[in-house]
């Protein structure tokens, strides 16, 4: 039995695009992940076929679990024989935007490689992920990634410095795809947000990122932290580079109206000194980032007085991802 850490991620900013000939929609997003984490077990017995196990009701244990879809286009590729079971033990909130089941599934190819000690190939892995979920590549690179397409193209970035974040998780379910369509309502019902417009809230955010990668406002054409480009400290003004570029979250628009609880606890983390708050994914998590370890403590300990799940974590650099995946 091979056992794995299953980390969460957050998106820093969200772009929206418009809606694709698939279904799907076009977005660009960047991904984080971070430490909070499910554990997964997998053995392969003998017998045939998949088996889930986890005590958590709201997790499915057939085929519609993306660990079972993942499973078993693992066992094809690698012509493999056996039955697998998987254990899940769920930590991370299920429906949050943390990408809780995209990263079980993808645990679980891991997982598996070593249990029967065969590997795919690196583009048959991103294959695989992809097919299964929009969110499942991110996590076979870990770290600081951009996703384009409908997020499963993934693009590794330069690694964003580990820092301290609080992570609130309200029990409030919000579903993707009604979030989406909530999205595409907007857009019919509201001028501004025309196809143009989409086009243009697009490209603002492939301009952004390009000029954070180099150094440089997208907006003035400055250097972002106020000290020249070359030879500074890259390390220490990337986190907040970023920020300033102004990137956000477009499910904001579509799903805080719907749960004005959410911007407040958005608000909340502000006020206890985030220097950066945003909904990940469709939420309905939300997370902070900050520069001082024992504000965030506290401010995760106020959430909880007022009866919300959160927690003091911090994210994980693609160095670090890597070596906490096992666990021994």
């Amino acid at each position: 039995m091979i056992t794995v850490r299953s980390f969460a991620k957050i998106n820093v900013g969200l772009r929206i695009g418009a809606a694709r000939a698939d279904g799907f929609h076009e977005l660009r997003t960047i991904y984080q992940t971070i430490r909070l984490h499910d554990l997964i077990a997998v053995s392969v017995v003998g017998g045939s076929g998949i088996e889930i196990r986890c005590e958590d009701s709201r997790v499915p244990c057939d085929e519609s679990n993306t660990c079972y879809r993942v499973a078993e286009r693992v066992m094809h590729q690698l012509r493999a024989k056996g039955r697998v079971v998987i254990g899940i033990h769920k930590r991370l909130p299920v429906q949050s935007g943390l990408g809780g089941a995209s990263s079980n599934a993808v645990s679980v190819l891991l997982a598996l490689e070593q249990v029967l000690k065969k590997v795919l190939p690196g583009q048959e892995r991103l294959r695989v992920a992809a097919e299964v979920g929009s969110d499942l590549p991110l996590f076979l690179l870990g770290g600081t990634t951009l996703g384009v397409g409908r997020g499963e193209e993934v693009y590794p970035l330069p690694d964003l410095p580990a820092t301290t974040c609080v992570v609130a998780a309200p029990d409030i379910g919000v579903s993707t795809p009604e979030a989406f369509r909530d999205w595409d309502s907007a857009r019919v019902g509201n001028g501004k947000l025309t196809g143009c417009a989409i086009s243009d809230k697009m490209n603002e955010f492939g301009r952004a990122v390009s000029w954070w990668l180099s150094g440089f406002s997208a907006k003035s054409g400055k250097p972002l932290s106020g000290v020249p480009a070359r030879g500074r400290g890259r390390g220490e003004t990337l986190l907040l580079d970023l920020v300033h570029t102004g990137i956000e979250n477009d499910f904001e628009k579509v799903v805080f109206p719907k749960y004005p609880e959410l911007c407040e606890i958005k608000q909340a983390l502000e006020k206890a000194g985030a220097f950066y708050a945003s909904l990940s994914g469709s939420g309905s998590a939300l997370y902070g980032l900050f520069q001082r370890r024992e504000r965030a403590r506290k401010c995760a300990a106020r959430l909880r007085k007022q009866g919300i799940s959160a927690t003091a974590t911090t994210t994980l650099t693609r160095r670090q991802y890597w070596r906490e995946f096992l666990v021994f």
